[in-house]
Parts: C-alpha cells; sequence; structure tokens
C-alpha cells in the first residue's frame, strides 16, 4: 500500500513539473523584445510577429 502511494505521489509530481514547463514555455509569456522596424522581431513559422509601438508583436490573436 506505501509503495502504491509514493508511485502515485511521484506521478503526480512529474505531470504537475510537465504542465508547469509547458505554460512556462507558452507564447504568450514571453517577454516582447523591443524592436525598430519588422526586421527587428524574431521569425517564427507563422511569420505573423510585426513591430508594433516599440515591441515585437504577434498579430495572430
Amino acid at each position: 500500500m506505501a509503495k502504491t502511494l509514493k508511485f502515485v505521489y511521484v506521478v503526480i509530481l512529474f505531470i504537475s513539473i510537465f504542465l508547469v514547463l509547458t505554460v512556462y514555455d507558452s507564447k504568450y509569456f514571453q517577454i516582447a523584445s523591443p524592436c525598430v522596424n519588422d526586421k527587428d522581431c524574431p521569425r517564427f513559422k507563422n511569420n505573423n510577429v510585426r513591430c508594433r509601438k516599440g515591441f515585437c508583436v504577434n498579430l495572430c490573436n
């Protein structure tokens, strides 16, 4: 019984760590980098990142 409880605890711990890392790596929580024009912004697969008011903004939203 104690081994089963430890196993469940470890599984919950790893799943919660995975979820925290997934949310942290999400594009919505990235800090916008300063820019002067559109070429200063990093390129992604969708190429919808543009320079607006001095910061790189994703235009997908």
